[in-house]
C-alpha cells in the first residue's frame, strides 16, 4: 500500500507498507522532509512495523513520538504527519493530480440559491456526474449566511439587517455567521470526492484543501496562514474562514469566505457579536476581527480570483467549467423545498 501527504505549508510524506496478519509490515518512510539525526529515519520504521492496521492517528503518532531519538529534528513533517500518510495508505485515498478538475465562475444567482447549488453539485460529484470542482461565487444581494447550528436571534439584529438591506439564510455547514455584502466578499467552494480526504481528521483536512488558496495569498504578497480549526489570517488580522460538510454519499463539500472589503461598523450592527466572541481573540473590537484582502494587496477583487484560479490551475490542472441545466434545475427545486423555508431558517430559532 502506498500513501501520500502534502503537509500545508511543509513537505511531502510519503509511505510504503503491507498488512500482514492485521499488522503493518515492511514499513518504508520518505519524503523531500529534513531530518536529523539519520538514524532517526530508521527508528520511525521500526515504530511503525507491527502496529495494528486499525491503529488511528494518535496511536501511530505517539508510537513514532516515542522511538525518536532526543536529539532529534524534523523539518516539514511531524509524527502526525506520519500517521496520516499511513492512515491515507490504508484507505487507499486518492491525491489532487488523480483526478481532472473543473473550475466554474458563473453569474450571480440569489444567496438561496447559492447555498442550494453547493448541496446540489457536492451530490453530482458523488454520484460520478460531475468532475471535481472549484467554484467561485458572485454576489448581487447582500447576506447573512449563519451555521448550520447556529441561533438566528443569537447571531443576527434584526433591525440592523434590515437597516442595511441583509436577507438571513442558513447553510449546511457548522461554523460561524459570515456577513456576506455584495463586491466585499471572496467565496468559494470546493466539491471533492471524500477519496482525497480518506485517513485525514476534520482539521488536517481542512488546511490540505486550502494550502492552494493560501499559496495564492502569499503570491500577491500577503504572510496568510491557516489556524486550525478553519481560519485563514495574517499578522494583520483574519482573513477569512472556512467551513465543510462531509456527505454520505461519497463527497466533501468545504467552502471558504474571505474579506475583500469590510465596513465594520455596519459588521456590528448587523451581527451580534458576543463578549466571548471578542474576549478569546485577545481583542476588544469587533470591527479589527477581519482584515480585508483590499488593504494588503490594492488590487481589484475580479484579480484576486483571476490569481487564484491561475495557482489551482497551476498546481492540480483545471478547466473551465459551468453549471448545467440541471443542476439548476435541482438547486431551484431545493431552494423552495429547503433554503427558503422558514422551518429551516428557524430550525434553531
Amino acid at each position: 500500500m502506498h500513501g501520500e501527504y502534502k503537509v500545508p505549508g511543509g513537505k511531502l510524506v510519503v509511505v510504503d507498507l503491507d498488512v500482514v496478519q492485521g499488522r503493518i509490515a515492511n514499513f518504508r518512510l520518505a519524503g523531500d522532509f529534513f531530518l536529523e539525526p539519520d538514524e532517526a529515519l530508521a527508528a520511525i520504521d521500526g515504530a511503525v512495523n507491527g502496529l495494528p492496521a486499525e491503529s488511528d492517528t494518535k496511536a501511530i503518532a505517539a508510537a513514532v513520538r516515542a522511538a525518536l531519538p532526543d536529539d532529534a529534528v524534523l523539518l516539514g513533517f511531524s509524527p502526525e504527519a506520519v500517521a496520516v500518510a499511513v492512515r491515507r495508505s490504508l484507505a487507499r485515498a486518492t491525491s489532487w493530480r488523480d483526478y481532472q478538475w473543473e473550475i466554474v465562475h458563473a453569474p450571480a444567482v440569489p444567496p438561496v440559491m447559492h447555498l442550494a447549488l453547493d448541496e446540489v453539485l457536492t451530490g453530482s460529484v458523488a454520484a460520478g456526474l460531475r468532475k471535481p470542482t472549484l467554484r467561485f461565487w458572485e454576489w448581487e444581494e447582500n447576506a447573512v449566511v449563519i451555521g448550520s447550528f447556529q441561533s438566528v436571534k443569537n447571531e443576527v439584529d434584526p433591525d440592523g439587517a434590515a437597516k442595511h438591506g441583509f436577507e438571513v439564510v442558513r447553510r449546511i455547514t457548522g461554523g460561524g455567521a459570515m456577513m456576506m455584502e455584495k463586491g466585499s466578499v471572496v467565496t468559494y467552494s470546493l466539491y471533492v470526492p471524500a477519496d482525497l480526504v480518506q485517513g485525514m481528521t476534520f482539521a488536517d483536512s481542512y488546511a490540505y484543501l486550502d494550502e492552494w488558496a493560501i499559496l495564492a495569498l502569499q503570491d500577491l504578497g500577503i504572510d496568510a496562514s491557516y489556524v486550525p480549526l478553519n481560519d485563514i489570517t495574517s499578522p494583520k488580522g483574519k482573513i477569512g474562514g472556512a467551513a465543510q460538510k462531509r456527505l454520505g454519499s461519497g463527497a466533501v463539500l468545504h467552502h471558504v469566505t474571505m474579506s475583500y472589503d469590510m465596513d465594520g461598523q455596519k459588521m456590528t450592527e448587523v451581527l451580534r457579536i458576543g463578549r466571548e466572541k471578542i474576549s478569546d481573540k485577545g481583542i476588544t473590537s469587533a470591527a479589527k476581527r477581519v482584515d480585508p484582502l483590499r488593504s494588503q494587496t490594492g488590487l481589484p477583487r475580479a484579480e484576486i480570483i483571476e490569481r487564484m484560479k491561475r495557482q489551482f490551475t497551476t498546481m492540480y490542472g483545471a478547466e473551465p467549467g459551468d453549471i448545467t441545466p440541471a443542476e439548476y434545475a435541482a438547486a431551484e427545486q431545493l431552494v423552495a423545498d429547503k433554503f427558503a423555508t422558514p422551518e429551516w431558517l428557524y430550525r434553531v430559532p
